[in-house]
């Protein structure tokens, strides 16, 4: 089974019904999206480490040995030949064979792009770890309108269930009216086609309930082949909840991730302008080499003092200054374009802010129209019910027709799915309140 032994614990030792606590936190632990955006956050303190890299010690070992298959003549002038005088003298140089190993050593003593390089790796893992935040924030708030989407459509299940109850119990009284000759036949066949009609709606219903635990499903990170139970909507307590909504709260646009985002885009992109920048800069580094070095004609390279090779080492210390002089320009247009990417930058954070800050005043409002909403259809679903168990009794006295009936149920059913359609536009007012304030991942609590 995919569930794990702890959600399994968890969850399913106490109750089958899925909360909206138990689908968050399983969501956080298996969404995709949020688990490559981890890894990106891990790729990001790699990536630290690399540039950290750059401003320690290089050290670097090499080893070679050769065989001088075929040795480098010198030419000698005449003048030198001895046994010749006049002819010119041809001499091997060098050994058969060399054997050598050095070690270099460099460290930076001066390099601007090094040192901004550090500043900005620092602030590229907060850059990562906000986007994770972002990610993660996304699935609560996805996984919470889908989860919420679900129980409204289960309401509406039992809407149309107990309407299929009412119309059954109907034929049954209209077929023994019919029968003892107090009802016509096509009183009893209207009755029939609306439980038809209504039992198309239940299979229709049952059909979309099951999309929408589909689509919960993936975003959870959760095989469609789960089987899950999810608990009836508590209309009663939004109700109360709905009922003493009164302070939204102030906006702060501090805490809102995106917001975060783009200013630490904004950072990183003034880092990268100082790296531009300090490509103007001289840079100064110390380094150091040392070889060991073997000659011999014989392969006896390695044989301790029974070798005829002779080992000699060499040492050098050294400090090298590069100074930039001209580069055709190509600094000046990479600082040029860094200076008009925080310009677009600079432009995208009044955006945003004016996107969310109006995002703020959209769910107050919504929740206030929906505040109003509730109140206005729970009275009218009250309403409704009144008229239908009126309209049923005068129905049974025969002092109302069927259409009377017919009429005032279909009014009960529609006040009913208004009004469960007003709680879940509640529910999403109120998400995306708590995500003006940044307060997604209260909802895990």
């Amino acid at each position: 089974m995919f569930l794990s032994s702890a959600w399994t614990t968890n969850v399913y030792a106490q109750s089958k019904q899925l909360t909206l606590q138990d689908a968050l936190r399983f969501a956080l632990d298996h969404n995709q999206q949020l688990a490559v955006s981890r890894l990106e956050e891990q790729i990001g303190k790699q990536k630290t480490s690399e540039i950290r890299a750059q401003a320690l010690p290089q050290l670097n070992a090499t080893g070679s040995i050769t065989d001088n298959i075929k040795k480098q003549v010198m030419v000698l002038p005449g003048e030198m030949n001895q046994n010749e005088p006049g002819k010119p003298m041809a001499l091997e140089v060098g050994t058969t064979w060399n054997a050598s190993a050095s070690g270099t050593l460099t460290q930076q003593l001066f390099n601007q792009s090094v040192f901004t390089g550090l500043q900005a790796a620092r602030s590229g893992e907060e850059y990562y770890a906000l986007q994770t935040q972002q990610t993660k924030e996304k699935v609560i708030y996805n996984v919470s309108a889908l989860y919420y989407g679900v129980l409204v459509r289960q309401e509406k299940l039992n809407v149309v269930q107990s309407n299929i109850d009412k119309m059954t119990k109907l034929v049954a009284t209209t077929q023994s009216q019919l029968d003892n000759g107090l009802a016509k036949r096509i009183d009893l066949d209207r009755i029939k086609v609306n439980l038809v009609n209504y039992q198309t709606q239940k299979t229709q219903l049952i059909n979309q309930l099951k999309v929408d635990e589909n689509n919960l499903k993936v975003v959870m990170g959760m095989p469609v082949t789960e089987d899950l139970e999810f608990p009836a909507m508590a209309l009663s307590d939004i109700e109360q909840k709905a009922a003493l909504t009164q302070d939204f709260g102030s906006f702060n646009l501090e805490n809102r991730t995106e917001f975060k985002v783009l200013k630490k885009t904004e950072e990183l992109q003034q880092f990268q302008k100082k790296a531009y920048v300090s490509e103007y800069f001289p840079q100064l580094s110390f380094n150091a080499q040392y070889s060991y070095n073997g000659l011999s004609n014989k392969f006896d390279l390695f044989k301790g003092g029974n070798t005829t090779a002779q080992w000699f080492g060499m040492a050098n210390v050294g400090l090298t200054l590069k100074i930039p002089i001209f580069d055709g320009f190509a600094r000046r247009s990479r600082v040029r374009q860094a200076e008009l990417t925080l310009a677009q930058v600079s432009k995208q954070l009044e955006a945003n802010k004016l996107d969310l800050t109006t995002a703020f005043e959209n769910a107050r409002l919504n929740i206030l129209n929906s505040l109003t909403t509730i109140k206005t259809q729970k009275e009218n679903v009250a309403l409704a019910d009144e008229v239908y168990a009126s309209t049923q009794n005068n129905y049974n006295l025969g002092l109302a027709n069927l259409t009377d009936l017919l009429n005032a149920e279909t009014s009960l059913a529609e006040a009913q799915n208004s009004y469960n359609e007003a709680l879940l536009q509640y529910k999403i007012a109120e998400l995306d309140l708590i995500k003006s304030h940044g307060n997604l991942p209260s909802l895990l609590n």
